[in-house]
């Protein structure tokens, strides 16, 4: 068992996992409004492989991803769509579980819906009530952020920069602008509505997952709390706030945040129109590609999206598709083999790295490419299988032939020598023979013309 560590987003501190407890990693999921983005798919994939890599290490690690099936944009949407909302954040819900199961790589172990989850939010709010942590004002309750001293120290913001965005009917009711919703009072024209002792009403969106949380892992605090990085404030300060003020105890021992996916240095959301949807990636590039695209960057770190950043990974994973065609995959790796695997897996304990598993990942595949090493091909697919690309070795039909492969080999030359006349016409010569040439940063692959 290897020695895990991850960046806590809070302390900034490496923090080793305890090898003797559950590794309990809950992460905040998808607002069901509509179908998700390629970026929603970012978390969803780090920490589901984070989950499996532990497993194969020997640690008992469960994880929970939620989902948020009643929020105001919930609402908007399905008016917007002529439809009610519970309509709505199901049709999504099912998509959404479509989309991801599609990627191939599982299925965390608990999917919490936020509206089955009423009776434990309803009970966590009543014991910050009982608490002085929090007021009821018009059929809302609202969590008093100035009855908490540790307010801000997740996201390190200035008080005065933290006012919560209630929506323009919540500032009469609030004692402080700091404040934030716990429950609020059904209003005309939304279509659910549940039963509590400050009237009926529904959830705000922060102690939903306070209590989804709770709900999973029971006694806190569980050990890794997850989501992207935009969710730091408000979402994770409040949940800080909430449940340490409710138990008296942290709600989770580290805090991990994935960086956003950009275009053109811009966040990907929704609102801005700038997106692309799961599904749609998936359609075009494969569920490999997708998966390869992202954990090439580090988790932490922004990932820039684009179609050539797509068609890179494409590129990569034609290029372990044809590598690992007809080749051994049983034969235990040898030495050389087995210190790439050692690498690999290093790497991946060490804050979850995967940019840096990968490339010792090719650095084998290269050795491997001019050397007949032992085992190589299993050991490539058990570093596949880490980062969900096993599906890589299943591969159909036969691969280039010796004369493919021997043009592949010239045209390479031609193209260090500069000689790209010459590599063009080697690439016309492997077109007639049924592949295409495609190159990448690390090399060519051939991949068959359909």
């Amino acid at each position: 068992m290897r020695e895990v560590s991850i960046k806590d987003s809070m302390s900034g501190e490496l923090r080793r996992l305890d090898p003797d407890e559950e590794v309990g990693i809950y992460a905040c999921g998808p607002t069901v409004y509509s179908r998700i983005h390629i970026g929603n798919a970012r978390p969803f994939v780090v920490f589901t492989l984070l989950t499996r890599f532990l497993r194969s290490e020997g640690y008992r690690a469960r994880l929970a991803i939620n989902v948020t099936d009643i929020n105001d944009k919930i609402y908007t949407s399905a008016e917007a769509a002529g439809t009610n909302s519970a309509t709505l954040a199901s049709l999504m819900t099912e998509a959404y579980f479509e989309d991801t199961g599609r990627l191939g790589i599982g299925r965390p172990d608990a999917e919490p819906l936020a509206t089955a989850t009423i009776e434990p939010i309803i009970e966590l709010i009543a014991d910050l009530v009982e608490g002085g942590h929090a007021y009821a004002s018009g059929g809302d309750v609202y969590f008093s952020v100035r009855s908490f001293d540790g307010y801000g120290k997740l996201s390190h913001r200035p008080m005065e920069d933290m006012e919560q965005g209630e929506g323009d009917d919540a500032g009469a009711l609030k004692r402080d602008p700091l404040d934030f919703a716990l429950w609020k009072a059904h209003k005309p024209g939304e279509d659910t509505s549940w039963e509590s002792p400050w009237g009926p009403g529904r959830p705000g969106w922060h102690i939903e997952c306070s209590a989804m949380a709770e709900n999973e892992f029971g006694e806190l605090p569980f050990t890794i709390h997850v989501g992207g990085s935009d969710l730091v404030f408000p979402h994770h300060e409040n949940e800080i706030a909430q449940s340490e003020a409710a138990r008296g105890k942290p709600l989770a021992r580290i805090w991990m945040h994935n960086g956003m996916i950009e275009t053109d240095q811009a966040k990907m959301s929704k609102s801005d129109g700038n997106i692309f949807q799961l599904h749609e990636a998936i359609d075009r590039y494969g569920a490999e590609a997708v998966v390869s695209y992202l954990i090439s960057g580090h988790y932490r770190q922004p990932l820039a999206f684009g179609p050539a950043q797509l068609e890179e990974a494409v590129a990569r994973v034609d290029r372990l598709r044809n590598f690992l065609r007809g080749r051994d995959l049983v034969t235990e790796p040898g030495e050389e083999a087995g210190s790439a695997v050692d690498r690999f897996r290093d790497a991946l304990a060490d804050d979850f790295n995967t940019p840096r598993a990968m490339g010792e990942l090719f650095d084998l595949v290269r050795a491997a490419n001019q050397d007949d090493l032992q085992g190589s091909g299993a050991a490539v697919r058990e570093m596949l299988d880490l980062v969900g690309l096993g599906s890589l070795a299943e591969t159909e039909g036969e691969g280039p032939d010796a004369e493919a492969l021997a043009l592949l080999e010239q045209r390479r030359k031609a193209r260090t020598e500069r000689d790209f006349e010459a590599a063009d016409r080697i690439r016309d010569r492997l077109a007639e023979l049924g592949w295409q040439v495609r190159d990448a940063d690390d090399g060519a692959t051939l991949v068959p013309i359909s």
